[in-house]
């Protein structure tokens, strides 16, 4: 049924608990229902038609992305085995297969969560939090190592040093990636639905996800930028192949500005306008589609880098 919201009352966005995002991935104000949710400013109803549009179109462009990732990611590792001794730092060959590590599994999960978003989630909340907790892993891992590889000589060569650098970032990537299985979900609803968030916005388990992805995707590549420009030799070692990984902050930079500004909006310490609440969804949800893309365009780059 349609909601309705007396012009008395303060402008708020709906939120419904049968919402889908890109893992549900894409998306955090979308609504079931009739698929059309209404708010009264000035009489004139908001209509939110996120959801529909997004079930039609992300399982295609989740195939689409994952059969180009798979290719790419496969050419990849064709090029570190067949040239090993040509990837120096800072795109040193050790650094470079954990990279399509972090990607082929980023792109390993895009299949069972195309198919969710088209059928709906019915394998249970177990399942949903594993997803979520890879796609996080995944993500942690290859922001480690772009911000290790752009600012360290750890990788120059495949060491014990290096070694237990790799399995610390692994584990510790694992840890932050914890938050975001402990927040997601399902909710019981005629077509279940896997939650990125299945808890409240201000609780401390959401809270802590939303400030590691911040840092992942915001504070990370900004203060590697500032020291990149402030240190004269991590200046002058900016090098194709450095370039070419931090194809991976240029990408997911849009979402973490989405996702604060999102934060904001539903702690209600902004409020939403009508064209807001009936548009904010795309926004967020092209963003993290650009994110997405990074496990096909990133081994695409790594590679241009290589043979440049």
């Amino acid at each position: 049924p349609d909601t309705h919201w007396s012009h008395s009352q303060s402008p708020r966005v709906l939120e419904s608990e049968n919402s889908l995002d890109l893992l549900e991935i894409m998306g955090n104000f979308s609504y079931d229902d009739s698929n059309v949710t209404f708010l009264d400013y000035d009489a004139a109803p908001c209509h939110n038609q996120y959801c529909p549009i997004f079930q039609r179109v992300a399982p295609t462009f989740l195939a689409i992305t994952c059969a180009t990732a798979i290719l790419g990611t496969g050419a990849l590792l064709v090029a570190l085995a067949k040239r090993p001794h040509a990837w120096g730092w800072p795109q040193s060959r050790a650094l470079v297969a954990q990279l399509a590590a972090g990607m082929g599994l980023f792109a390993a999960l895009l299949p069972p969560v195309a198919v969710g978003i088209r059928q709906g989630w019915r394998l249970g909340t177990g399942l949903c939090r594993l997803t979520h907790l890879l796609w996080y892993w995944s993500l942690f891992a290859q922001g480690l190592l772009v911000g290790s590889g752009s600012c360290s000589t750890a990788w120059c060569r495949w060491d014990a040093r290096s070694q237990r650098l790799a399995v610390a970032m692994w584990a510790g990537a694992l840890l932050l990636a914890t938050p975001a299985a402990l927040a997601s979900g399902t909710v019981a609803a005629p077509e279940t639905s896997c939650l990125r968030r299945s808890v409240d916005i201000l609780s401390p388990v959401y809270l802590l996800h939303l400030a590691l992805c911040l840092c992942l995707f915001l504070l990370l590549p900004a203060a590697l930028l500032v020291a990149t420009l402030a240190v004269p030799w991590l200046r002058s070692g900016w090098k194709p192949g450095v370039s070419a990984s931090w194809l991976f902050f240029g990408l997911w930079v849009p979402y973490g500005m989405g996702l604060a500004v999102d934060f904001l909006l539903h702690a209600q310490l902004l409020q939403p306008t009508c064209g807001t609440f009936e548009h904010f969804d795309y926004v967020l949800g092209l963003s993290e589609g650009l994110g997405v893309l990074h496990c096909c365009l990133g081994p695409a780059a790594l590679l241009a880098a290589w043979l440049c």
